[in-house]
């Protein structure tokens, strides 16, 4: 399964593919004994989409046989027994992609000319994903992380490292030459290139970032250049080998800390846009202002999800049971405003009671 989900990785998911892009969402279990349902839910889901598969005509023999063959191919890969909240499959013509996520998604097949991503859009910013750079003479590492997990990020020349042996060291301590490892101009190349890794990858994938090593490394990193305005520092050395874990844990307090803040000034802002008369609440008026690209801030409850009815002009209240119902409608809302350049922000469950749970700052 993928371990990150970035927005060049969405895009490239968003792509046309040839009929069918195959799509396959279901709500997952962490524990048990709720577990014990996902291995036959799986089953009846591929079940579904191969009866899809095989009854439309619009889907060529061979190209059936090769979606038909990715579909088993990417089950294979799961492990049910370390899912989180959701699971998104996806299987087209010579590829196929699967995702755990830490947001409950409707369960659905869907066979189009692309994969339905929005369920994978809206995990992604409930995340609000971070950077981790870890620091240290000889391995710089940086990682991917949300409230959750921090998974190692392989890519743009991360990680860097370098050998610390030093063929002229017994000399330079003779003569009373040596510098401290992070004096030494070696060190203080090797920072710069992680530096200018760094710049490359924050320019594709703009996030907040965390700087984690000792106090003369977090020093000597800074002098090699100016990082981006917010960067926040945790002084702890020999975490630059990970293990994941103890990078997540790191970090957390710090990160809590910051969510903390980046809510009060949310609510600060609602408050404001709604003297302004810039302001819109509830399910069916942030709806048609995120289809009008209107939203400049979106802010969503963590949990929040509802089933309605589309009738064109406005959404109305539906029951799960009712045919044609929308039941990811506020993913959709995620990824609209998302597209049209909206800063999307989840808040704790309730801090949007008099809003209806859902609320945004209109540009007009």
């Amino acid at each position: 399964m993928h371990p990150v989900l970035s927005t060049d990785v969405l895009a490239k998911l968003r792509r046309p593919r040839p009929y069918p892009a195959v799509s396959l969402v279901m709500p997952t279990h962490r524990r048990e004994p709720d577990n014990a349902q996902d291995p036959v839910r799986l089953r009846n889901l591929l079940a579904s989409a191969e009866k899809a598969l095989q009854s439309d005509p619009d889907v060529p023999r061979e190209r059936r046989a090769d979606v038909l063959d990715q579909l088993e191919r990417a089950v294979g890969e799961i492990d049910l027994a370390h899912v989180e909240d959701g699971l998104v499959i996806y299987a087209a013509q010579g590829e196929h992609h699967v995702w755990t996520v830490g947001r409950t998604v409707p369960e659905r097949v869907v066979l189009a000319d692309t994969f339905l991503t929005r369920n994978l859009v809206a995990a992604q910013a409930a995340e609000q994903p971070y950077w981790a750079l870890a620091v240290a003479a000889d391995r710089v590492s940086l990682w991917s992380g949300g409230p959750e997990r921090a998974v190692e990020f392989t890519g743009d020349g991360f990680p860097l490292t370098r050998s610390l042996e030093d063929r002229d060291a017994e000399r330079k301590e003779r003569v009373g030459d040596l510098p401290s490892t992070f004096r030494d101009e070696d060190t203080r190349t090797f920072l710069r290139e992680a530096h200018q890794a760094l710049r490359t990858v924050l320019a594709s994938e703009p996030r907040p970032l965390y700087v984690i090593g000792e106090a003369p490394a977090l020093s000597a990193l800074e002098e090699t250049g100016r990082l981006d305005h917010g960067t926040m520092t945790v002084q702890r050395g020999g975490l630059a080998d990970g293990p994941a874990d103890a990078v997540h844990r790191a970090v957390e307090p710090v990160r809590s800390a910051r969510e903390e803040a980046v809510a009060t000034t949310v609510a600060a802002e609602l408050d404001t846009a709604q003297g302004r008369r810039e302001f819109a609440a509830g399910l069916d008026e942030v709806w048609r202002a995120a289809k009008d690209g209107r939203i400049r801030l979106l802010a969503v409850e963590d949990h929040y999800r509802d089933v309605v009815r589309d009738r064109g002009d406005h959404l109305e209240p539906a029951a799960a049971s009712d045919p044609d119902t929308r039941d990811d409608i506020v993913d959709e809302i995620v990824e609209r405003a998302l597209e049209t350049g909206a800063e999307v922000r989840f808040v704790r469950d309730d801090a949007l009671v008099e809003t209806a749970r859902i609320a945004a700052v209109l540009r007009y």
